[in-house]
């Protein structure tokens, strides 16, 4: 059997403020979905039914998400089981990182000597069956296997690297290698690219965050030391004592972890042939079924956009942007590679409400390279385009992060407002 234990991350800074109120894999993508479906969706397709999900900074909403989305037959042994920070007699800290969560949790896995556990992050972008990677782990009857994605040196710096002998055994783990005698050592070697197709260029194995472990090796690799992280410690560390190995993933990986790449991903998925796309039979990506109605759309142009259920689209005019569910877009509008997260709820009409600013775009509203979150009140005459070219800026009802604007979630922009 294998377990799955997917961690819901810590603060995810690098997302603020998304994550102002909400956990990284909580974070809404493609207008619909959330980060987390990923990982869980890639687990169901992979029949791969016994899921646990760590949860512990702002997880109210990715507790809720996952209770009221994955809710199996009580008989088919299938479950998606939230394992909440918790503090007890033994212990009286919330996780101090990835590791941590897991240690602190090993009394609930019941984890068994023939067991395999299966270790995801939530906040990833790919679609993989999980059981070629097992199938290379027990063929090997590794300890440990690290499943990596080859990057080239423009993103070395953001990940953790290994190198690997002839036989994909790992040799050595480099963590965010910047010098060039640490580059020299964990470099693909020409003759090993060819060998395996990929393109004559400098090319790193980075890891992906996704490990298989033997149970007892998880459990010996967990409480022989305090470490507290999996990718900075715990992996480098165990590498010299168990008998770990390399699965080069072939197909397409991103971290969303950062402004800049969620919204790159999302607005890429508008595009005619994405390298991520939510359209495929057979490896389905599953969410919340909400019984929206469809999109209303009343004399507008749509151009390269996806637009959720339950819209209400009039007279306005979007090119390559993502429209989230109950987004309300008022006439005159115009939004350019942008995301619009929509609503939580569809708002009442309020009695003499004369001046108040609704959920949703307003009229002759101008939204270019921005993010909109949930619930957020956007008035008439609006333009949100970063006209300074700032990078970074904090507002007082909107953020800059790498040149794109945040509006967050319920944030109210009043009419006449340049950004």
């Amino acid at each position: 059997m294998v377990k799955c234990l997917i961690l819901g991350g810590g603060q995810g800074k690098r997302l603020f403020p998304l994550t102002r109120d909400r956990s990284k894999p909580a974070v809404p993508i493609a207008g619909k979905y959330r980060l987390i479906d990923i990982s869980i969706s890639n687990c169901i397709n992979s029949n791969l039914r016994n899921i646990f999900v760590l949860t512990q900074f702002n997880s109210a909403s990715l507790n809720r998400h996952i209770h009221n989305t994955y809710r199996f037959d009580y008989f088919a042994g299938t479950y998606v089981e939230i394992l909440a920070a918790e503090q007890t007699q033994e212990n009286k800290e919330w996780f101090q990182g990835t590791a941590d969560a897991v240690r602190k949790n090993l009394s609930h896995l019941n984890l068994k000597e023939d067991e395999d556990v299966l270790i995801l992050s939530g906040d990833h972008l790919y679609k993989m069956d999980y059981h070629d990677l097992i199938n290379f782990h027990r063929q090997r009857d590794a300890d440990l296997t690290v499943s990596v994605v080859p990057v080239p040196l423009s993103v070395v710096k953001e990940f953790g690297i290994l190198q690997f002998d002839a036989k994909m055994r790992i040799k050595a783990f480099r963590e965010k290698p910047s010098l060039e005698t640490e580059l020299r050592t964990v470099r693909i070697k020409k003759e090993f690219q060819k060998k395996l197709g990929l393109k004559n260029s400098e090319l790193y194995f980075a890891s992906m965050g996704v490990y298989v472990f033997k149970a007892d090796a998880l459990i010996e690799a967990l409480e022989s030391t305090e470490d507290m992280d999996f990718g900075m410690q715990v992996i480098p560390h165990a590498i010299g004592k168990l008998k770990s190995y390399g699965f080069i993933f072939r197909d397409y990986w991103r971290d969303i972890g950062t402004i800049k790449a969620f919204y790159e991903e999302n607005i890429a998925m508008t595009q005619k042939n994405p390298k991520f796309d939510f359209f495929s039979e057979d490896r389905i990506v599953f969410t919340h079924p909400r019984f929206l109605p469809p999109a209303k759309i009343e004399n507008s142009q749509i151009k390269d956009s996806l637009i959720t259920e339950g819209c209400i689209i009039m007279g306005a005019k979007i090119e390559h942007s993502v429209i989230g569910l109950r987004s309300i877009i008022k006439h005159g509008s115009t939004i350019k590679k942008s995301v619009v997260m929509g609503a939580d709820f569809y708002e009442k009409p309020r009695v003499g409400s004369q001046g108040v600013i609704s959920i949703g775009v307003g009229e002759n509203t101008v939204i270019e390279n921005a993010i909109v979150d949930k619930n957020a009140r956007i008035g008439h005459n609006v333009v949100i385009n970063n006209l300074g070219l700032i990078r970074d800026f904090d507002g007082e009802n909107y953020y800059i992060r790498d040149g794109i604007v945040i509006v967050p979630k319920n944030a109210v922009i009043p009419d006449n407002t340049k950004i």
